[in-house]
């Protein structure tokens, strides 16, 4: 199986375009559009990108979105296509605003760092917060280091270690260290604020 060049730019996604998710379509998405993402998912995985963003694109504009973000992938790293960080954008925002997780998490990182979009912290927090209460472990992360460090963010240590509970419970290999690292900070009372602020975003989901 030929390796894709995506895993170049892990600190803006998770890794190389998804190919393990088992999805079901909505009645809105027909099985056409379901036969040109699998054929852009076969494309990629024999490295023909080409073919690959012609598929994405097709199912990318009937709205699936899956499409969408392993597209803006492509137009980010310019695979199978000249590299567009503006339609990178367009494309991840048309994703996340489906409610897709991981396009959530690269969307406020492109807001992050101002690629493809005019840099909006404020408006990157909020995806970050967006994508870590839906369970997206690094966003989640990231979001428990700005509130500790008051990095972007006002320090803020109960919800530093609130964060650090979502990124525990969504698996990161760093996240319970952190929240240990964390809990060292908090009196009794913060503690007991920063367990019930996550409660209240368990209830809420």
């Amino acid at each position: 199986m030929q390796k894709s060049k995506l895993t170049a730019n892990k600190r803006w996604f998770l890794g190389p375009i998804d190919i393990t998710l088992v999805v079901l379509f909505s009645g809105l998405i027909t099985s056409q559009t379901n036969a040109d993402y699998e054929d852009g998912v076969n494309a990629a995985f024999k490295g023909d990108f080409d073919i690959a963003f012609h598929e994405f694109s097709v199912a990318a504009e009937e709205g699936l979105d899956l499409a969408q973000f392993n597209l803006a992938i492509l137009y980010f790293t310019g695979q199978g296509v000249e590299q567009d960080l503006g339609k990178a954008f367009s494309w991840t925002l048309a994703a996340a605003e489906q409610g897709h997780m991981n396009a959530q998490f690269n969307l406020a990182s492109l807001y992050f760092e101002g690629q493809g979009v005019r840099k909006n912290l404020k408006t990157a927090v909020e995806w970050y917060e967006v994508a870590g209460q839906g369970g997206h472990a690094n966003a989640a992360y990231a979001l428990a280091k700005m509130y500790q460090k008051g990095d972007t963010v006002r320090r803020n240590m109960v919800e530093a270690h609130a964060w650090a509970t979502m990124a525990v419970n969504s698996d990161h290999a760093d996240g319970a260290a952190l929240k240990v690292d964390i809990e060292r900070n908090l009196s009794p009372n913060e503690l007991s604020d920063a367990r019930r602020l996550y409660a209240e975003w368990k209830i809420a989901l």
